[in-house]
């Protein structure tokens, strides 16, 4: 080699080596078929979270482009990781470009000048989250390859992406799920339940439900999102990777379908539009045919990540990649796709102008799919850098604008509240989305109401007015084209047709149409009350309306301290009230007056009268498996959020029989029949299919189990239906009700995720503690009672029913003469026990706060 090319060489290696990445202790790192030993989606191979945690931690040693967060612990122990992309020049002024990122999220209080360096000098935040749900494997797969590209590549692209953008990555936003998933996946490769699901929920507690729980954040793992996403970073574009069934298009992109839901800034839909356009460009660049737009997912769901984000003012997007069998390639014949919302045939449109053929699909084309999904909206998001925040600062502040011309200007939250607890709980939920809530320490007068000291303000003068409209305010599902069949029939909503926090959770909310005048501070932290404590002669009275209530009441009897609960009232007694003996130790009250924030009332009158002793009750709740009961999951969260000690109950326990021996309450969550009974039971046929589920995890109590509970029920016992699960009592064991609405179709009956108007009568010990008019959130398959004429009538007693007419608050309600007037919520005495028919999901999602004592007291103990 000559000296002249020698040298022309030692110029092109010095060239290179100034456009590669900088690896922090001098190591290059390795790609993840190198790391895991197969490249990511190959074929029956799944990279488990405690791998991949090794490997973005060791990706963040090494590249000067990545930071690891550890946010903490998951449900389940896991590490729980946020991942910051950006130059190395970006990365270490993070704080500075958080802060201007904040002036255009919320431009309120701050000038001009500020704003225009903010534009100028900014970077656009864009999040992307993966593996919410866990058996949609590929995109926990594919952040690995992601991240990869983020750290390795040198092209121009990427070195404009990182200069202009900060990413953030969220690549699992389940890792306990991926832990789950991946080892019963590895378990049963190979053997002919290869690609079955796991027996159980994929999240510790609510499954699929992970991505519903946005707006009130009860696990941990929302809790870090909304973190990331609602208050430290609100970014200008959010995309959640998800996969959808395998026979249609191959991958859904932005925008959504119609109806959307109302209320945001125009430019957030039109940016949805814009990023998703040039994610389908880019898919048919690289010939990743049957990518579709604007079609399966409407713009009105409900409220989870991508959906909430566009009222936050950010692009808060979807994309779906069509499923394998989990890790297993699936063969798909052209005969088997067809079309959906917005596609009505599997063929080209403007919006689909690629239709994948059919044959083998794989793991590997929904990463490869992904991988795109991820970076071309970050390639124009960084060509675009000053449009992108400019319209950050454009959308927030007009946003502020509508809201101070809108008819409601503002809801106020009244400190006196039937439930004070609960609703302070809302204001923290309110909090937790970055909104703006202002508390008067005095008393004040507006509209010719008068607001005691301590009550809270939500001005929609904020750039988060769209958020808190659809949590505050009455919300109607539209009724239109969008939402019925050409032959009229109404189209089912994506989940709920509202999502009304204030609804829900039984908290009174008066919105307001001028802007309130009066001393208002900002809340600046979460509002966490300390209960007080004044001891009397006979000890302590605590208000049963309180659901908190319960929790102390739980949390005492860890102590062993005697309790009674109110029969009737008398004096500043009310029926529900619990009674703390006196001999209870000081230090114990207090400390779970300050953890509760339940007030303990001094009693100075002996309660023999009018109150009897109660117990903790032993509580078992019915669980299966093929996948789990997400209404189950649930309600084991909410047990112990309020220390109700409990057991699951598997099939064997049930079988067993001489249930009355070892419980006094037995809960079955909304459930269907046939699911409870399994393939073994009196509808045979019509369950579970058990052919691809190993035989230890096929569940299924049949008619040894109906006769178990039903026994059970007369031995004593107290039996809590919710929803369908009704059926079982009703059909099985001959109730002398039935339900009202069962085969109705929808024109006869619709009401879809929306909550309605009931009577309580307060004087069933079901319904102690409630007020006399109370919201029940009534979803599919729910149920309403009519008791069936017969010698058994006085057997049943009505506990809730809907009111006569006008019976929808919010959502979208057909045909409500069907159950005006007819029982929500029905007790029955059966034998010697109870079996109480909750026809609505009283503990739904626990996020219900408002019917929540339906079943704490069943769980409580009666007289």
């Amino acid at each position: 080699m000559n000296l002249h090319r020698l040298a022309l060489r030692s110029i092109l290696l010095l060239a290179l080596a100034s456009t590669l990445p900088v690896w922090a202790d001098g190591q290059q790192i390795p790609a993840p078929e190198e790391f895991f030993g197969h490249v990511m989606g190959a074929d029956r191979e799944l990279a488990r979270w405690d791998k991949l945690v090794d490997y973005y931690d060791m990706i963040g040693e090494r590249s000067n482009r990545v930071q690891v967060v550890h946010m903490g612990p998951t449900t389940l122990g896991n590490p729980f990781l946020s991942i910051f992309i950006s130059s190395p020049e970006n990365l270490a002024n993070l704080e500075e470009i958080k802060q201007m990122n904040e002036i255009l999220q919320d431009p309120r209080g701050h000038s001009r000048d500020e704003i225009e360096n903010a534009i100028e000098n900014g970077k656009v935040v864009f999040v992307q989250s993966y593996g919410l749900h866990s058996t949609e494997v590929a995109a926990s797969q594919s952040a690995a390859e992601i991240m990869y590209d983020f750290a390795t590549r040198t092209d121009d692209g990427i070195m404009e992406i990182l200069e202009n953008t900060v990413s953030i990555l969220i690549p699992a936003f389940n890792p306990d799920g991926n832990v789950i998933v991946t080892d019963w996946y590895d378990r049963w490769v190979g053997t002919e339940y290869e690609g079955s699901g796991p027996p159980e929920l994929y999240h510790h507690y609510i499954g699929h439900d992970n991505n519903r729980d946005a707006f009130m954040q009860n696990t941990v793992e929302s809790r870090y999102g909304a973190e990331i996403i609602f208050r430290e970073w609100i970014p200008q574009g959010y995309i959640d990777h998800h996969q959808m069934g395998p026979y249609t298009a191959r991958i859904y992109l932005p925008p959504y379908a119609e109806p959307i839901r109302p209320g945001g800034d125009p430019l957030v839909w039109r940016e949805m539009s814009w990023y998703g356009a040039h994610i389908a460009y880019k898919m048919e660049e690289k010939d990743l045919p049957g990518a579709v737009n604007a079609a399966i997912y409407s713009g009105w769901g409900h409220f989870g990540f991508h959906w909430i984000t566009p009222f936050h003012n950010i692009a808060g997007m979807l994309t779906e990649s069509a499923s394998a069998r989990l890790a297993t390639p699936l063969y798909v014949h052209p005969d088997q796709l067809g079309g959906s919302r917005q596609l009505p045939e599997y063929a080209e449109q403007t919006t689909f102008p690629s239709p994948w053929p059919g044959g083998w699909w794989h793991v590997r084309d929904i990463v490869e799919r992904q991988i795109v999904a991820t970076f071309s909206p970050l390639e124009i998001a960084a060509k675009n850098r000053e449009t992108v925040l400019r319209n950050a600062y454009n959308k927030a502040h007009r946003q502020t604008q509508r809201g101070m011309e809108d008819d409601v200007k503002a809801y106020v939250i009244p400190a006196n509240q039937h439930d004070v607890l609960t609703s302070l709980k809302m204001v923290n939920k309110l909090l937790g989305q970055g909104i703006t809530v202002e508390r008067s320490d005095q008393q004040f007068t507006h509209e010719g109401h008068v607001y005691a000291a301590g009550t809270h303000v939500v001005s929609l003068a904020q750039p988060k007015r769209g958020v808190i409209r659809w949590l505050l305010g009455q919300t109607y599902y539209p009724d239109n084209s969008y939402t019925r069949t050409a032959e009229g029939d109404p189209i089912r909503p994506y989940d709920m047709s509202a999502d009304v926090l204030a609804e829900f959770m039984g908290v009174r909310v008066d919105p307001v149409s001028t802007s309130v005048q009066a001393p208002l501070s900002v809340l600046t932290d979460w509002v966490n009350p300390a209960g007080t404590v004044s001891r009397g002669q006979q000890g302590y009275l605590v208000s049963g309306r309180q659901n908190d209530a319960f929790k102390a009441i739980n949390l005492l009897f860890e102590t062993g301290v005697s309790v009674r609960r109110v029969d009737i009232d008398a004096g500043r007694a009310r029926a529900g009230d619990f009674i703390v003996d006196s001999d209870v130790a000081a230090s114990a009250v207090s400390e779970v007056a300050e953890e509760t924030g339940v007030d303990f009332m001094a009693l100075n009158v002996d309660p023999a009268d009018f109150s009897h002793p109660i117990e903790r009750q032993r509580i078992g709740m019915y669980q299966r498996y093929y996948g789990g009961n997400i209404d189950e999951g649930w309600t084991r969260w909410l047990l112990e959020d309020f220390e109700f000690e409990y057991s699951s109950l598997l099939d064997p326990d049930i079988l067993r029989g001489a249930l009355a021996d070892k419980w006094d309450v037995i809960i079955l969550p909304a459930d269907s029949k046939e699911m409870m009974l399994g393939p073994s039971g009196s509808n045979e046929g019509r369950g579970p299919d058990p052919s691809s589920t190993p035989p230890d995890y096929r569940s299924g109590f049949g008619q040894e189990g109906i006769e178990a509970l039903e026994a059970f029920v007369q031995a004593g016992g107290t039996l809590v239906t919710f929803a369908e699960a009704g059926d079982l009592a009703i059909d099985e064991f001959g109730l002398p009700v039935r339900n009202a609405v069962s085969g109705m179709s929808g024109d006869e009956f619709w009401s879809p995720g929306s909550t309605l108007k009931v009577d309580v009568d307060t004087s069933s010990p079901f319904a102690h503690g409630m007020p006399e008019r109370a919201l029940a959130t009534y979803m599919a398959n729910g149920q309403v009672y009519e008791t069936v004429p017969g010698a058994r009538s006085s057997d049943v007693r009505r506990v809730l029913t809907y009111i006569d007419r006008d019976i929808l608050q919010s959502g979208w309600l057909l045909g409500e003469e069907a159950i005006a007037n007819k029982a929500a919520v029905v007790s029955v005495q059966h034998g010697q026990g109870t079996v109480l028919l909750i026809g609505f999901r009283a503990q739904h999602r626990a996020q219900t706060h408002g019917t929540f004592k339906l079943l704490f007291n069943a769980l409580i103990g009666r007289s």
